[in-house]
């Protein structure tokens, strides 16, 4: 049975492995589809690099193998994206910011070479919020251009990791790998109407699911990790799998399951979005989910002391040591700071460089930092809750600023507020305790903007949180494909 374009592109990441490895798909025509998709919706500006020839040749070699062989390889034939600050071998390494222009990658970092081991094929580079500091990815690079959300071209995607979540949600590619540090791979899941997995980080060593050491241009070692993206739960876990070298997994049963409701996570938050979640809480309630409301009113004040000391007191240490070790263009923060492109970009640079962050990080690392992880781990304990449940961003996708690159947003009418803190509100406090968090979709506004729901987890409990997760999807449902109009280059 033959494949049309249109049915390639309504294949979640799952289902068009188990057609290759049955033989009903070749990967050369879904790779073929895939870029032909991408080229037609430049104008979105999800991906900065098509890798054409070679991405052909892995599919045609995928194409020669037995389907005993294919079927030995999990992700046989899947064309994914990868950001642009995330390492693939012969593929530029930009991080969105003209001193890293043109700079290629000499080996690709662990995350990718085990998707590529286990058969998937890279497309390309995915577009992003300049160098990963920015809820918004409005980058105003020349190579680049702001990433659009393909729900509503003139609002943003979310960020870092919008082009990544822009070129699932628009059938460029079934999946991909974005990067996370406050929100990067959350934000822009819930924006457009996909999943996105922040996975385990904890302090690092062996508390940390993901290793990619130098393998990403980073912004802090502590809070940085790679997360996958796709359209379903189940596509999320697969990649997951085969970049943690987990087994598979079933959904969990969500009658009698405990999930908790942090207070300050449902605060101030826009009206229409929090009547789709709290509608969605119903639903999950019908289907036997016991919730527990959670006061913790220690958790924003705390989250909102320690993350700026913590994230950007380390990019003036790690950027030149990323800059080190993957011999670099450029040496030091002032050479990156002095090409910065995006304004709201620079101005933290700036800060970076002047060394306003030292003062505190010290403080937030021994004491605060602890703390938060205390906070988390005994209301998991105390409350005998399996995972947390909030809105993930506070507000739908807010329009693009293409002067400023991120600016002000007004939630429900509200005094205006700085966008990048906005969106970080709810998802920055896990980032920062190292456990693990999943966005999944929980419906549309009325004008059709998408908006999510996550689900926190402990630490280490990533594959448990995947199960919980598919279980909700399953009552919650996936989103109807973007229409993508107006969109033109």
């Amino acid at each position: 049975m033959t494949i049309d374009e249109d049915e390639m592109r309504a294949l979640t990441a799952s289902e068009a492995v188990a057609a290759i490895h049955h033989g009903r798909l070749r990967a050369v025509d879904y790779v073929q589809s895939a870029l032909a998709r991408a080229q037609a919706c430049a104008g979105l500006h999800a991906l900065t690099y098509l890798e054409v020839d070679a991405a052909l040749a892995s599919a045609r070699r995928i194409d020669a193998l037995s389907i005993d062989r294919k079927r030995h390889l999990p992700l046989a034939g899947l064309p994914v994206v990868v950001k642009a600050n995330i390492n693939v071998a012969d593929m530029p390494t930009c991080a969105g910011t003209p001193s890293l222009e043109g700079f290629i990658a000499k080996r690709s970092t662990r995350s990718v070479t085990r998707l590529v081991e286990a058969g998937a094929i890279v497309l390309g580079k995915a577009n992003m919020h300049e160098l990963a500091v920015g809820i918004t990815s409005t980058n105003l690079s020349p190579h680049a251009g702001p990433v659009r959300n393909p729900y509503d071209v003139t609002r943003i995607p979310g960020g870092s990791s919008g082009g990544t979540a822009a070129a699932i949600a628009a059938r460029l590619a079934p999946a991909g790998l974005g990067t996370d540090t406050g929100g990067s791979v959350r934000i822009p899941a819930a924006l457009t109407g996909i999943v996105g997995l922040r996975p385990s980080v904890g302090d690092g060593g062996g508390e940390r699911r993901y290793h990619d050491p130098h393998g990403v241009v980073p912004i802090s070692r502590t809070r940085d990790t790679v997360g996958p993206m796709a359209r379903t739960v189940a596509d999320v876990a697969l990649l997951d799998a085969v970049i943690a070298a987990e087994s598979s997994f079933a959904p969990a049963r969500l009658a009698g399951l405990r999930i908790g409701l942090p207070a300050p996570l449902w605060g101030i938050l826009d009206r229409q979005l929090e009547e789709l979640a709290r509608a969605a809480l119903d639903r999950l309630a019908d289907a036997g989910v016991e919730f527990v409301d959670i006061a913790l009113p220690e958790l924003l004040p705390l989250s909102e002391r320690i993350s700026a000391p913590i994230a950007f007191h380390e990019t003036g240490r790690d950027v030149p040591e990323w800059l080190a070790a993957n011999e670099g263009p450029v040496r030091g923060i002032e050479a990156v700071l002095e090409r910065i492109a995006s304004p709201d970009v620079r101005r933290i640079y700036e800060a970076v460089a002047a060394g306003d962050f030292a003062a505190h990080y010290d403080e937030a690392m021994t004491h605060g930092r602890p703390a938060l992880q205390r906070l988390y781990a005994e209301a998991f304990a105390a409350e005998r809750v399996d995972a947390l449940l909030f809105p993930t961003t506070p507000l739908p996708a807010a329009p693009i600023d293409a002067v400023n690159g991120s600016s002000t947003v007004s939630i429900d009418g509200g005094a205006p507020i700085d966008e990048f803190g906005a969106y970080l509100r709810n998802t920055s406090p896990g980032s920062l305790a190292g456990i693990p968090g999943l966005a999944l979709p929980a419906g549309m506004t009325r004008a059709g903007l998408p908006i999510g729901l996550e689900l926190d987890g402990p630490l280490g409990a990533d594959r448990r949180l995947l199960a919980i997760g598919a279980a909700c999807e399953a009552v919650l449902g996936v989103l109807p494909p973007p229409a993508l109009e107006g969109l033109s280059p």
